[in-house]
C-alpha cells in the first residue's frame, strides 16, 4: 500500500498528535532526558507516544534533510574514492550510504547517497569539484529526495 500524506491546519489535529509533537520537541531540545518525563510533561501517556511518533512530524522537520544520490565512475587507485569524499565533508554534506562495485577494467562504480541540508554553496558548485578530481571520470546526480 502506497503512503499518502496530508498537511492538516494545527488547530484540526487530535490533541494526542499535538501532544506527541511537543514530546518530540521537548525531547529534541534536551528539556527531558526521556520519553517518560517528556510524555509526563506534556500529560501524554508513553504509549500514545509510541503509537505516533513515527508518523507525525511537523513541517519544518520535513525540510530538514535533503537527500541526493550521486553516481561516479572512480579509477582504481590508492585515495581517489577517499578524496571525493573528504570533498563532499569539506562542502558540508553527509555521506549517509555508499556502493562500490569490484574494480573492472580499472574502475569501480560508486553510488554515494548525501545529505545536502547543511551543504556550504550549491549543489552544482559540489558536483563541478568532484568532476575535476583527478580520478573522477564520471559523476552526476541521479536521484534527487
Amino acid at each position: 500500500m502506497t503512503q499518502r500524506y496530508f498537511a492538516v491546519r494545527e488547530d484540526m489535529l487530535p490533541e494526542a498528535i499535538l501532544k506527541t509533537l511537543q514530546v518530540k520537541e521537548m525531547l529534541a531540545r534536551g528539556e527531558a532526558a526521556t520519553v517518560h518525563e517528556a510524555a509526563e510533561k506534556a500529560n501524554l501517556s508513553r504509549s500514545a507516544f509510541y503509537k505516533y511518533k513515527d508518523g507525525v512530524y511537523a513541517m519544518h522537520q520535513l525540510n530538514r534533510e535533503r537527500l541526493v544520490t550521486i553516481s561516479m565512475e572512480l579509477e582504481h587507485r590508492s585515495g581517489v574514492l577517499s578524496k571525493v569524499l573528504s570533498l563532499v565533508a569539506a562542502h558540508e554534506g553527509n555521506v549517509l550510504t555508499m556502493n562500490q562495485s569490484i574494480p573492472l577494467q580499472g574502475l569501480a562504480h560508486v553510488v554515494i547517497s548525501v545529505d545536502v541540508s547543511q551543504l556550504s554553496g550549491d549543489l552544482d558548485s559540489l558536483m563541478d569539484v568532484i568532476r575535476s578530481q583527478q580520478g573522477v571520470r564520471k559523476a552526476a546526480v541521479i536521484g534527487q529526495g
